[in-house]
């Protein structure tokens, strides 16, 4: 297999089909689109390709359908050089599928079908399990089973980094286990159960967590990192968005590439907000992911 990884996630792979939109449609209205496009996404797949053009060595766990969309899915995150051996190809169900509403300020609305990333399970990360526990540094999300999370948890040696996306309560034996938690603000008070309507509160709903380290990401307004010392608020750049999608994929990606380069946990959320800016002036999700020379 080779010297060990930088970064191994474990997560989604989806196809992404999107509408742009005058504006997200209200409950019961059709509105008509000005455009729509394809394109690969899931927050797994979108978070290693984001640290794999950072200049991570990165490698994939997950599950893609036995399709076209599987298949370029695959193909795209091994023209960025992620080592993909641990997706599997299941022919049992499709590829997952996000659904993606994007306004002309650059805000979306997304529903996921998970097809074949719900099928992701304890099997799964055991055969990768060598290959996780040598990572410097394993990453997830949300949108493939609780139990194949608790697994790769179990099985990390290095740092483990949870973004808790889609929202979701959390298990014990989860959080015990995730070194830095990535947060925005409606999933830190799901997580909290405070309220994190100003600064003071946010730092307070991360400080209550039973982690050390939280990096709380605050859309155009940057983000808070809360740790046992206190809290910090990196200001985001001021940028014109045109497709917000990616946004909190570059920034998981680009936090745990710099976090793997030696860089200090407040530096590397300085350089993540810079990389999520960059991706938000363009369309797509992993298409949007820049490379270190744009960020720098």
């Amino acid at each position: 297999m080779g010297d060990p990884y930088d970064i191994v996630v474990v997560g989604s792979l989806n196809q992404d089909l999107v509408a742009r939109v005058p504006r997200i449609p209200a409950p019961g209205e059709t509105v008509l689109a000005t455009g729509h496009a394809t394109s690969a996404g899931g927050k797994g797949a979108n978070q290693a390709t984001a640290a794999a053009r950072l200049g991570a060595r990165v490698a994939m766990v997950g599950r893609v359908g036995d399709d076209g969309f599987g298949h370029r899915l695959v193909a795209g995150l091994r023209a960025d050089g992620i080592d993909t051996r641990f997706v599997t190809v299941e022919s049992t169900v499709g590829s997952g599928l996000a659904l993606i509403n994007v306004d002309e300020s650059g805000e979306n609305a997304i529903t996921v079908s998970p097809g074949a990333n719900g099928l992701v399970g304890i099997d799964d990360v055991t055969e990768a399990s060598a290959m996780i526990a040598s990572a410097s540094i394993v990453l997830m999300q949300l949108e493939i089973p609780m139990p194949a999370l608790v697994a790769a948890v179990a099985a990390a040696r290095g740092t483990v980094i949870l973004n808790p996306a889609p929202a979701a309560t959390l298990p014990p034996e989860l959080l015990a286990g995730v070194d830095i938690l990535i947060p925005n603000e409606t999933e830190l008070a799901l997580l909290s159960s405070l309220p994190v309507g100003d600064p003071t509160e946010m730092a307070a709903a991360a400080a209550s967590l039973p982690i050390d380290d939280v990096v709380v990401t605050m859309g155009a307004s940057g983000a808070m990192v809360v740790k046992r010392s206190g809290a910090t608020h990196v200001a985001a750049p001021s940028v014109a968005a045109v497709d917000t999608t990616g946004a909190g994929d570059a920034f998981c990606g680009a936090l745990a590439a710099e976090l793997a380069r030696g860089a200090y946990l407040e530096a590397a959320v300085r350089f993540a907000v810079r990389a999520a800016a960059v991706a938000v002036t363009r369309h797509g999700a992993q298409a949007a992911m820049p490379t270190r020379d744009e960020v720098l």
